[in-house]
């Protein structure tokens, strides 16, 4: 179900474009931090304030892990996957863990899928408060920033309990979770469906209806659905053009077609668009988390993972006291398991858009051929035709409100 977000209109400032100028200047966004809050540049022309023309230049931390991946079994793959949208890991973990159960044809238990469900939702909190945060630190507005980012940190210490990691999780096993989750883990879990609500709502009410972060951001790089349908768009830089898909509703994974949840829209396609559909979001995910956690309690304890031994690690203890164990443990890392023949692509619902895995397996250890469908790759091709005759000031705000990472822009 799509819900139209509010927004407040407000007549951009007019600007006079028959100011002689001499000459254009070239000018680099990027590639250092500060400027473009990744390792990528843009190389602009401006005359004056406003820029001419530019071209985008990728690639600055290119890893090559689509190639590494060729040359790695399926759970030494789970680590490249951390460092690609390394804002929301657990999504692009439980996402490659899911296309070789699509691959292996391995049924998920549905306490496992609702546990997979909270994490990802989680990281999709987590990515958003990232977002918006440092959308709110470009338009001169530090506060926000600052108040959400404890709320980003209480969401690092629920995955410190789930799988002892942070940023860069490797959370999750082909087939469920390397363990259940505790009881801390579920306590935090409520805890923080009961703490965030309230910040969310001040976080919110700092900008929606603030003059000048309005003024910043509304009627700033507008795009029309045919336009963001041409560069195949997706996530909610997509939906806040109007255009109401989502991986989660329209090809559910993991159970989604059991939640309950709406899928916000914009109307204008705008940098104030695409900041209040992540706000929207935000309570979305937890409405999603509060119907998983009841559909968990209906399900029987301690179940979380598949039964699938021949590609399902074994716990540790069993692997230093029983040969059984040590030797499944050694095929399974070493990707000795026969796996069939087949092309795979399976997509999740990323932070920023349509994460995909298109896996090509000719029944070897190791994928014959592995592809990521970045969204920071396919949304950030727009960005260099849409500075053109943008002011500097509005291109910086506009690339905050694109969310690119640059670990999911080079892979």
């Amino acid at each position: 179900m799509s819900k139209s977000i509010s927004r407040i209109s407000h007549n951009a400032p007019v600007f006079d474009d028959n100011d002689p100028q001499d000459e254009l200047v070239t000018l680099n966004i990027g590639p250092t931090h500060p400027a473009t809050h990744g390792v990528f540049q843009n190389v602009v022309q401006i005359d004056g304030e406003r820029i001419v023309n530019g071209v985008s230049t990728i690639g600055y931390i290119h890893r090559a892990f689509e190639k590494i991946a060729e040359h790695r079994p399926f759970y030494q793959i789970t680590p490249l996957t951390d460092r690609l949208n390394y804002c929301s890991s657990p999504i692009n973990n439980m996402g490659w863990h899911m296309t070789v159960e699509k691959l292996l044809d391995i049924e998920i238990p549905k306490r496992v899928q609702y546990m997979r469900v909270i994490v990802m939702e989680l990281a999709r909190i987590a990515d958003h408060i990232i977002c918006n945060g440092i959308l709110g630190v470009d338009t001169g507005a530090f506060s926000g920033f600052l108040y959400v980012m404890q709320e980003r940190e209480f969401i690092y210490e629920i995955y410190e309990e789930i799988c002892g990691a942070r940023l860069t999780t490797n959370i999750g096993r082909i087939g469920g979770f390397e363990r259940d989750f505790n009881d801390v883990a579920f306590e935090k879990i409520r805890e923080f469906l009961k703490r965030f609500p309230p910040v969310l709502k001040e976080f919110q009410e700092l900008f929606d209806r603030n003059r000048i972060f309005i003024e910043r951001t509304s009627n700033v790089a507008a795009v029309t659905p045919e336009e963001a349908l041409s560069y195949s768009w997706s996530g909610p830089i997509l939906r806040a053009t109007g255009v109401d898909y989502d991986v989660r509703a329209h090809s559910p994974y993991c159970s989604y077609e059991e939640f309950d949840f709406d899928i916000p829209v914009g109307t204008n396609g705008d940098v104030y668009d695409r900041f209040m559909v992540r706000n929207e979001e935000m309570w979305q995910s937890l409405r999603i988390i509060e119907q998983a956690l009841e559909k968990i309690d209906k399900e029987p304890k301690g179940i979380f993972h598949a039964d699938v031994p021949d590609f399902y690690l074994p716990p540790k203890e069993q692997v230093y006291t029983s040969m059984e164990a040590l030797i499944y443990h050694f095929k399974i890392v070493m990707g000795e398991w026969d796996a069939p023949k087949a092309e795979i692509y399976h997509s999740v619902e990323g932070a920023n858009g349509e994460l995909g895995f298109y896996l090509v397996h000719d029944g070897g250890r190791t994928p014959y051929r592995l592809h990521f469908r970045r969204p920071s790759f396919i949304n950030y091709q727009m960005f260099a035709p849409m500075t053109s005759g943008m002011l500097i000031s509005d291109a910086i705000i506009n690339m905050s409100s694109l969310n690119v990472i640059a670990g999911e822009l080079d892979a």
